[in-house]
């Protein structure tokens, strides 16, 4: 398996262009500035109807990824995983907006139909902390970014965006 590093953002194709082509790209950060570059670069080609799911063990960069996106998006609020209110909403001048959603709380995804429902899939870019807990309403073209940490360096995380 080969990874892209912050030095090769470009050799990531527009795999969103296509919402039915399948996705496998592994990309290793060595440190917050690279979680950073990754999420601006893929950022621009996030549109309304994405869903893109974040799973990773706690501390791994989910939020870290997501405060990089708001950073593309100009977001001044401070990021923060929405852990006991489940969404975060994020307007965005001249575009749609963010939701940003924290299931671990939730025991399954029928909770989360009782409780949220799925409107936001449609209205605006869905950024899904520990979507694993809700993927069997989450539809096909779902893009997965799973983040796992390097047990020998703090500061490592490998990406492996998936569809």
């Amino acid at each position: 398996m080969d990874f892209i590093d912050r030095n090769h953002l470009h050799a990531i194709p527009n795999f969103l262009e296509n919402a039915h082509e399948p996705i496998n790209i592994h990309y290793v950060s060595n440190s917050l500035e690279d979680t950073t570059a990754l999420a601006n670069y893929l950022a621009p080609y996030f549109k309304q109807g994405d869903i893109i799911v974040l799973n990773g063990e706690l501390g791994s960069g989910k939020t870290a990824f997501l405060t990089g996106i708001a950073q593309f998006f100009h977001i001044e609020d401070k990021i923060s995983s929405p852990t006991f209110t489940i969404v975060n909403e994020y307007d965005i001048a001249n575009h749609c907006p963010i939701y940003h959603f924290d299931v671990y709380r939730l025991e399954n995804s029928d909770e989360f139909l009782e409780g949220i429902g799925t409107d936001y899939f449609d209205t605006g870019i869905c950024f899904i902390e520990w979507g694993n807990i809700i993927k069997d309403i989450l539809p096909a073209k779902t893009i997965y970014i799973d983040i796992t940490k390097d047990l020998k360096n703090d500061t490592t995380r490998y990406f492996h965006i998936r569809r």
